[in-house]
């Protein structure tokens, strides 16, 4: 079959690649595989049908010697796995050798993308100028990420028309989430607020069909397109947080993601809601922003007096 006879390539055309919805996880598995590939010395596609399970045995144990966290190897064995399950079903080799092959535990549910503390929140909204365009837009752009958790790709896609959808009588944003997938949240009042504002002195609010956010050469006159995802993390996220001093490893538009979960959670939201909100096809992805049981605040350290 053609897609079997590409896999030395394993390009994104091939079916299973198109049966992956996210690009991130397209770009990771592809990564993932041409890694095993190396590893196994696989040049020709058929030399997939030679694996055995002590290939992939020796696989985790290297993978281990690199010292890789527990969370990267098991990605990198399920994007084997996933591999091997899709060329069963096309009867390209007889069994999955990844089966029975254990993945390393995760030390915890808490993700490792951090969550901002309220305060610093609060610094990082009112840390853009509010008498310029360009404050205006990233008052704005910083209300959507830290009020809805919204993934930057999806701050992006966001067309004019999708700021005030009406849903029984209540704004709402219109997203398009991971895999086209569609969801609706209802809007802060500070981020209508702030949206109007931006858009009233942006002058493109009439553009129902163009780009919420643009870059700031676009709302100067040139054509109009979309602010990319790195321009919503170098330009806006990034610059706000270094100007408030909020420091840090994996400090970026997902740590604002993970605040505006991590507060609706501490503050009573259902964790089902929450998923839904987020867009995660899997609760078990959702609780990695659960830190209800481990509030710096409520540590013993806090308890001890001398």
């Amino acid at each position: 079959m053609a897609q079997y006879q590409r896999l030395a390539q394993v390009p994104p055309e091939a079916q299973w690649f198109a049966n992956l919805d996210s690009y991130q996880t397209r770009r990771a598995y592809e990564n993932d595989i041409r890694a095993f590939m190396k590893f196994a010395g696989i040049v020709q596609p058929e030399e997939f049908r030679t694996v055995a399970r002590g290939h992939v045995l020796a696989w985790r144990a290297d993978l281990e010697r690199q010292g890789l966290a527990g969370a990267t190897i098991r990605r990198k064995l399920a994007a084997l796995a996933s591999l091997f399950e899709y060329l069963c079903n096309a009867n390209a080799v007889t069994h999955n050798p990844v089966k029975g092959v254990k993945r390393p535990k995760v030390d915890s549910y808490e993700g490792k993308t951090p969550a901002l503390g309220d305060l610093q929140a609060r610094q990082l909204l009112d840390a853009p100028r509010g008498d310029t365009l360009k404050g205006k837009r990233d008052r704005a752009i910083l209300s959507v990420l830290l009020y809805h958790a919204l993934r930057r790709e999806e701050l992006t896609k966001l067309l004019v028309k999708d700021f005030n959808q009406e849903r029984r009588g209540v704004p709402h944003l219109r997203v398009q989430g991971k895999g086209g997938k569609l969801r609706y949240i209802p809007t802060h009042p500070n981020t209508l607020r702030l949206v109007a504002e931006y858009l009233q002195e942006a002058g493109h609010g009439p553009e129902l069909d163009g780009p919420l956010f643009r870059p700031m050469r676009s709302l100067a006159g040139a054509v109009a397109t979309a602010l990319t995802p790195g321009g919503v993390y170098s330009e806006v996220v990034v610059r706000y947080m270094k100007q408030v001093g909020i420091t840090g490893d994996n400090m970026g538009p997902h740590a604002l993601r993970a605040t505006a979960a991590t507060s609706a959670l501490e503050h009573n939201a259902d964790i089902a809601k929450v998923q839904e909100w987020l867009g995660h096809a899997n609760i078990s992805t959702t609780r990695v922003y659960d830190r209800r049981s481990s509030k710096p605040e409520e540590s013993p350290t806090f308890r001890v007096a001398y």
